[in-house]
């Protein structure tokens, strides 16, 4: 889906997972400023909106998700995941009951692949899968953002903001009233401050949720009857996740980030020593400056110095080892 907010001046397309809206609009920190203090707006337009509705739509979805959902109060903004058999991370939704439809966005091109499971699990249940995509827009607004969704569209109210589902036909008017608009390399770069992972940044084929602090936020503990239930339960019990997040203040001396999957090392052990982990996300903060987060091995002492790359790097405890 390529958004029409491309047209509007300075916009410059974003590439790889996040194209289709614009990486920036001329000014990335002065636009990453704006969000922070609450004002302007992200276009998400290019992730999947799946709804789901049907009398049953909670009780069925909360045998499928990570997520404890079969109470959740209407306008009340949850996050779940869908995990293999073995207990990999396969899908993060970012969820919102309205009373009569539960509205989700997930990552970019990934609805068709989470509509397929979801229909091969519905079996007698009451519940009816769409694919909302093309008719629904997602538009994020910033914590202390006093701009006033428009009528009759759903709100999902979190710490880190609201996610509004807008018509995609009112995207451009949304924007003309609603402005300064801000890329999605803002968007990112606030992402990596606040430590949230992202399904296919932050996770690989083998990645359990406990490895980025998703326990407690998309997982509850006290409910089973999901697909990869076993191995949370085991893991958390046992207390070693094989790997954890960090967040890392980069050498701000370079010219270039280190990219998605560069080897992180021991500072000690130079650019050729043993790899301990890899970069996922790494941006240009306007007021830290070069930062990153990275899944290193849960042995890595917190206090280690480390290098990306070639890049020095400081590292911060996000998932404790």
């Amino acid at each position: 889906m390529k958004s029409p907010l491309l047209s509007l001046p300075g916009a410059v397309p974003a590439e790889g997972r996040d194209e289709g809206v614009a990486a920036h609009y001329g000014d990335l920190f002065r636009e990453q400023r704006a969000l922070a203090d609450g004002n302007g707006f992200v276009d998400l337009s290019h992730r999947g909106v799946v709804t789901v509705t049907g009398d049953d739509r909670l009780s069925w979805l909360h045998l499928l998700l990570t997520q404890h959902v079969s109470d959740l109060a209407p306008h009340r903004a949850t996050e779940a995941l869908i995990l293999s058999a073995n207990g990999h991370i396969e899908h993060a939704m970012y969820l919102v009951d309205d009373g009569t439809t539960v509205w989700m966005h997930v990552e970019p091109d990934t609805q068709a692949e989470l509509i397929a499971y979801l229909e091969s699990m519905k079996f007698f249940y009451r519940v009816e899968v769409a694919d909302r995509t093309q008719d629904i827009a997602v538009v994020h607004l910033p914590v202390g953002s006093i701009a006033e969704a428009p009528d009759g569209v759903t709100v999902r109210e979190t710490p880190q903001g609201r996610d509004l589902f807008l018509p995609r036909e009112d995207l451009e008017a949304f924007a003309a009233t609603h402005g300064p608009a801000a890329g999605i390399l803002a968007y990112e770069a606030l992402r990596v401050e606040g430590h949230r992972p992202r399904v296919g940044f932050e996770t690989d084929h083998r990645t359990i949720p406990h490895e980025l602090g998703w326990i407690g936020t998309a997982v509850h503990l006290q409910k089973g009857c999901y697909r990869g239930q076993e191995t949370v339960a085991r893991v958390h019990n046992l207390g070693k996740p094989p790997r954890r997040l960090v967040f890392l203040h980069l050498d701000g001396s370079e010219v270039h980030l280190p990219g998605h999957g560069t080897p992180v090392r021991l500072a000690a052990d130079g650019p050729e020593g043993r790899q301990l982990g890899f970069i996922t996300t790494s941006a240009r903060h306007h007021e830290l400056g070069p930062i990153a987060l990275a899944l290193v091995k849960r042995n890595v002492a917190v206090d280690a110095e480390l290098i990306a790359g070639d890049t020095a790097a400081a590292q911060e405890t996000v998932v404790e080892p």
